[in-house]
């Protein structure tokens, strides 16, 4: 696996090439994985930029924050 000697990392194209020499199934693992990978970073990606959308919005507005003074009372339920 020839690796850049400065980064330590693998051209796109090498790493396809070690990719093809593979089995199917850990072909199959390393696309399932990235994948996942590439899911969860748009997710937490999606996440952040919203609750940056919102900061201001909480910070400003306190009916949105009005029922976080009770955090801090105990809590029961009626039956």
């Amino acid at each position: 696996m020839p690796l850049d000697l400065k980064t330590g990392i693998m051209r796109t194209s090498e790493l396809i090439e070690e990719i093809k020499r593979l089995p199917i199934q850990k072909k199959i693992y390393i696309i399932e994985k990235t994948i996942h990978s590439i899911r969860k970073q748009q997710d937490d990606n999606q996440l952040s930029r919203a609750a940056k959308a919102l900061l201001v919005d909480y910070s400003t507005d306190k009916e949105l924050t009005a029922f976080t003074n009770l955090d801090y009372v105990d809590f029961y339920e009626a039956r």
